[in-house]
């Protein structure tokens, strides 16, 4: 029968020493440690957590998992009866070495249904619900706390390593021409501390004109395939060139249209050619719709109409019996 010892720590920041000293204490053969990574949430399923998904598969009937406290492993009332209920199917016993759950028998069930012993099953979801509810206080109470330092003006966060009262002189030291080096040397901290304090004297530091323009935001057109195909045989600027080359093609029937996604200033230089283009497709197909009208177009006759000799767009008023039609 193996000892499994699961442990967690809520941050990165903290450690499972305590949870090691209780363990210790307890006097464990030949345990078998299953440690999350540092940081796991307590709000995270136990049962959806790396290692103690590992630890189940892990543990065979019989074995005995073994934890610090219950709020290493659950918090709410419903992970834990979750919990019990899978150590319960897989047979295998929960022992908790401090706090309220410590005396308890958590593995009892009815003789004959099996189920959890009420009187467990209450301990087990007030004590729970105690343990939630404390959680919850914590958080609020750091919101409040945290509500009230930037109330002070303070902000948040870890403190820079280069005091406010030394930052004056980094400043000064670094326009005499003192390295970021010679000064993290001078005042024990890292490089990196020494440029957040002259972040804004680096020679990359792009300078905020709160008087220039908002950059333009893209904005997305679709464009007619013919107009498209025609502005690709041009020569065009290389902005225009990289809109049309980007262009998402959406077919539409037995056609397509372009949809071009780029600043105003690319449409507006475009729109030229593309009226050209537009121009040219209205005068073929005004010639095309001449042509099917007047079979004489084809063989390059001319026929008389109102005022003499007709052209292309008179022959969109009449047809070959010289009745309206086409208006």
């Amino acid at each position: 029968m193996a000892n499994l010892v699961y442990k967690r720590v809520s941050t990165d920041q903290q450690s499972t020493a305590r949870q090691n000293l209780v363990l210790d204490e307890a006097g464990i053969e030949d345990p078998v440690a299953f440690e999350e990574d540092p940081g796991t949430s307590s709000r995270l399923h136990p049962l959806q957590r790396p290692k103690f998904r590992e630890l189940l598969n892990y543990a065979r009937p019989g074995d005995t998992v073994h934890i610090s406290e219950m709020f290493r492993l659950v918090r709410g009332t419903g992970h834990i009866l979750d919990v019990l209920d899978v150590l319960h199917r897989d047979q295998i016993a929960l022992r908790i070495h401090d706090g309220a759950f410590s005396a308890m028998d958590l593995t009892a069930r009815h003789p004959r249904t099996g189920e959890l012993l009420s009187t467990v099953k209450f301990m087990v979801q007030t004590l729970a619900a105690a343990g939630e509810l404390q959680r919850d206080l914590q958080r609020e109470l750091t919101y409040d706390g945290l509500r009230a330092a930037e109330a002070k003006g303070s902000k948040g966060g870890r403190r820079p390593a280069v005091s406010a009262a030394k930052t004056a002189d980094v400043r000064a030291a670094y326009l005499e021409g003192r390295t970021i080096a010679a000064l993290a040397r001078d005042h024990g901290v890292s490089r990196g501390a020494i440029r957040t304090a002259v972040a804004d004297l680096l020679p990359d530091h792009a300078a905020i004109n709160e008087d220039s323009p908002a950059p333009e935001l893209p904005v997305t057109l679709d464009m007619p395939g013919k107009v498209a195909d025609f502005l690709r045989a041009r020569e065009l600027d290389p902005a225009e060139q990289e809109a049309l080359d980007q262009g998402v093609t959406v077919r539409r029937g037995q056609g397509y249209t372009l949809r071009v996604s780029a600043v105003p200033a690319v449409h507006s230089d475009s729109s030229p050619a593309a009226s050209r283009s537009t121009a040219a497709t209205a005068d073929r197909a005004v010639q095309d719709v001449a042509q099917r009208a007047c079979p004489e177009v084809r063989r390059h006759r001319c026929v008389e109409g109102r005022g003499g000799r007709v052209g292309v767009p008179d022959l969109l008023l009449t047809n070959r019996a010289g009745s309206t039609s086409y208006t």
